[in-house]
């Protein structure tokens, strides 16, 4: 298995979700569900990095994977590491988060 890291945008990332959730849901188990179901999937990530679309147009070793209606974007720094970069609702503009 390879090493998870996340970087400090995802973790402000995850908090932001986290927070959303809790006030549109008036639920803070409804938000610790999500976001533990987005970090779950960092590690299957971690075991399967090649599983995310290439996404060449962001860095080469860039890659997306969809969970629950949110876009983990990672890096898979072969041979044994995957870094979290962001972590963005879906319907977000992918490449004006880049390009800041």
């Amino acid at each position: 298995m390879n090493e998870v890291r996340v970087s400090p945008e995802a973790e402000a990332d995850m908090d932001d979700i986290w927070l959303y959730v809790a006030r549109e849901s008036h639920s803070i188990d409804i938000a610790n569900r999500v976001v533990d179901g987005i970090a779950a999937r960092f590690g299957l990530l971690a075991r399967y990095p090649a599983a995310g679309r290439a996404r060449e147009d962001l860095g080469p070793r860039v890659r997306s994977f969809a969970a629950d209606g949110y876009l983990i974007v990672y890096e898979y720094d072969e041979p044994d590491s995957v870094t979290i970069l962001h972590v963005i609702a879906r319907g977000r503009d992918l490449f004006a988060l880049y390009m800041q």
